[in-house]
């Protein structure tokens, strides 16, 4: 039976291990594109060569920007935003929302034409929390449903900074602004409900940018200039969550993930695990390119039950699949909220986990922004789905190391988009 047809996962009840997981992608994504705006060559270590972060070096290339690869190293030949080349052809995101979103932004203040297109889940996802401030700063949107869906045609340039109050907490939608900002007359600001991560800040900063951010606030000046920098990417703590939750739970064992990146944006995971009982240790702190990251040591515990909403949530999004895996496996009840921005993600995620997990034999129930779980100490097994979402994949595939029988997966290779070679890891492991 081949990977694409579907695989078998074998249940586990040991595993020991010294791991290093791929590049942040979000990291990945941005230091391609601040690589290529920016003046001078960008090298980038530890880049993730995932399929979405190639989708951005490829919309890079039909843009006039020259970069060459070799393995996770990317050199990239910077001439400065404003020499980038209208594009011959339409700009193919493929399964990345965030090459779209972060390319809308930019492109949305230069003085040409670009049309965007990607595969089926990209067509499906609404896009107008992006196009309508980007609209609003004068840019020139068309596309399904008055800019909300794509294919997308913009017209760039002649943008003027605003003020947007954002009615939800997002990287992305804040990014994307940012990034017109920085070709619009005047101050561009942010307002977020919470704080979103905070990549672009950091990563502007490192590349010459002025970024004031205060508290839920930021502000970005036009007119700025990129200059290009050495950038090292950490390892995607989103791809470490797999694993703390892999650790926690198996019956024996004790696995070191190093070098993951602990930005305060993206610590969720480690919050709500270590709230639930886990047991893992933070060692060998550094902070390198703006960045923090550290070592993460985590053995096996008794897991119970908690509630996850609020501010915390768009700390840990992304991690909420393999959150609601432990949950089933833990002690009482968890409750998450205020999470229904999941359901415009690669699938929408409260309806595929809740199901995914009832077929595996867990209690839970959806709710309108999350999902209430109760905690039964096992999971059965069975046969899911990854809906060519790479965290269901990768989350389907820790439950099946934790269930009682096992678990038969379709779509084990949507897992490669965010973490190549995840499967030959876990396998390698003893």
């Amino acid at each position: 039976m081949t990977e694409t047809e579907g695989v078998f996962i074998q249940p586990r009840r040991r595993i020991n291990g010294d791991i290093t997981v791929p590049g942040d992608k979000s990291i990945s994504h941005r230091a391609a594109l601040f690589g290529g705006m920016a003046h001078g060559r960008t090298h980038i270590t530890n880049f993730l060569p995932g399929q979405d972060c190639l989708s951005t070096l490829n919309c890079l290339k039909e843009l006039g920007v020259r970069w060459e690869r070799r393995e996770t190293e990317v050199w990239i030949e910077g001439q400065g935003l404003e020499n980038w080349n209208e594009p011959q052809e339409v700009l193919n995101v493929g399964n990345s929302g965030t090459t779209l979103r972060l390319m809308l932004g930019v492109l949305a203040g230069s003085p040409f034409t670009s049309t965007f297109t990607g595969d089926s889940s990209i067509r499906k996802r609404p896009m107008r929390r992006v196009t309508g401030p980007l609209a609003q700063m004068g840019a020139k949107i068309l596309g399904r449903q008055e800019g909300n869906f794509a294919p997308l045609t913009l017209q760039g340039g002649n943008l003027q900074g605003d003020f947007f109050q954002t009615p939800v907490a997002s990287a992305q939608v804040k990014s994307a602004i940012l990034l017109a900002g920085l070709r619009a007359r005047g101050v561009t600001t942010v307002l977020e409900p919470a704080l979103s991560r905070d990549h672009t800040e950091r990563m502007l900063r490192g590349f010459g940018v002025n970024v004031l951010s205060e508290e839920n606030q930021v502000k970005i000046t036009g007119a700025s200039m990129l200059s290009a920098q050495d950038v090292s990417v950490p390892g995607d703590i989103s791809s470490a969550a797999f694993f703390l939750v892999l650790g926690s739970l198996i019956k024996k064992g004790e696995l070191l993930i190093r070098n993951v990146g602990v930005n305060p944006t993206r610590t969720g995971i480690l919050e709500v695990l270590l709230k639930m009982g886990a047991d893992i240790q933070v060692e060998n702190c550094t902070e390198i390119c703006g960045e923090p990251r550290a070592d993460l040591r985590v053995r096996p515990a008794e897991l119970h039950g908690i509630e996850i909403g609020g501010g915390i949530i768009p700390r840990l999004i992304d991690e909420i699949p393999i959150i609601a895996v432990a949950a089933s496996l833990a002690d009482g009840e968890t409750v998450i909220r205020d999470a229904s921005e999941l359901r415009v993600k690669e699938s929408d995620r409260i309806k595929t986990v809740v199901e995914g997990l009832q077929t595996l034999g867990a209690d839970l129930e959806e709710l309108p922004d999350g999902m209430r779980i109760k905690g039964a100490n096992k999971l059965l097994g069975g046969r899911v789905n990854s809906h060519d979402d790479h965290r269901l994949a990768m989350a389907w595939t820790i439950a099946g190391l934790l269930s009682e029988n096992g678990v038969s997966l379709d779509g084990i290779e949507a897992a490669y988009v965010s973490f190549p070679g995840f499967l030959p890891l876990i396998k390698q492991m003893t």
